[in-house]
């Protein structure tokens, strides 16, 4: 499967690992931004297999970890209210809140459903023209596209029983509040491929410049992360601190600049 067993190759991950021991000659601390890359990252082991000073410290890329608590009390509160259909992603229903979680609402008798996708909750809208339905749309840049979307939808569609409780974050200011607090070690980044898809790159200059951190983007692939890792260790190694794109496959674009009309099999306009 394209992109799938190609970047899951054992023999070139092998050479990407003997690269990274081979340049590898101090202890460094590099923070892998999404929840996507630290799955990967543990369930092929590349954690176990990379030098023993080589520590990976897993970031705040998880929509779920970086929601306030304030959002989930309000969606709890929501939740809670005759006449509403309450629609969220699974892994929100256990997060807890002041007192409480989606999972306990639910219980209460409250109509909590999970949803695959805000079309998902849309379309539940449209079936029950008499209740209010609610999407909480919550994640980082990626989201934040699918949700706006349907809204577009849903006022094309004359939909006026729908709406979305909103908790959209960006990761530049995440690196930024990791960075300035007092207790980091961290000494360089992964970025994410897809974020970078969806919003370009251009902020992260600044960023690695500011802060004297290497920001290198990478995939979520098993030799995505390898040469990232690789990438990123030769920039410490060598006193840089630039931002790399280890993810030319995906349109890392600068802000600005169209996407190009063959990515996803989307037209550019």
């Amino acid at each position: 499967m394209k992109y799938l067993e190609e970047f899951s190759d054992p023999e070139l991950a092998g050479r990407l690992l003997e690269q990274i021991h081979a340049v590898t000659t101090r202890p460094w601390s590099i923070m892998e931004v999404c929840g996507g890359q630290t799955h990967s990252l543990i369930r092929h082991g590349i954690d176990q297999l990379l030098p023993a000073g080589v520590e990976m410290i897993h970031g705040p890329g998880c929509p779920v970890c970086v929601t306030p608590l304030e959002i989930i009390d309000r969606a709890l509160e929501i939740a809670s209210r005759p006449g509403v259909i309450f629609c969220s992603f699974g892994d929100m229903l256990r997060v807890p809140g002041s007192g409480r979680d989606l999972f306990r609402v639910k219980s209460t008798g409250a109509d909590v459903r999970v949803v695959y996708s805000p079309l998902d909750a849309l379309a539940i809208a449209r079936q029950n023209p008499d209740r209010q339905v609610v999407f909480f749309g919550i994640g980082f840049e990626t989201t934040a596209p699918a949700n706006a979307m349907t809204v577009y939808q849903a006022r094309r569609c004359g939909v006026r029983n729908f709406s979305l409780l909103v908790s959209h974050v960006l990761v530049p200011p995440a690196i930024a509040a990791i960075m300035e607090s007092p207790s980091c070690r961290v000494q360089a980044f992964l970025a994410a491929g897809h974020v970078c898809s969806a919003m370009g790159t251009g902020q992260y200059p600044d960023l690695a410049r500011r802060y004297r951190v290497p920001i290198v983007v990478t995939g979520f692939e098993p030799l995505d992360l390898l040469e990232g890792i690789r990438r990123t260790v030769m920039q410490l190694e060598s006193g840089r601190h630039e931002l790399d794109n280890a993810y030319p496959r995906g349109p890392c674009r600068r802000p600005g600049t169209r996407r190009p009309s063959r990515c996803c099999g989307m037209s550019s306009r």
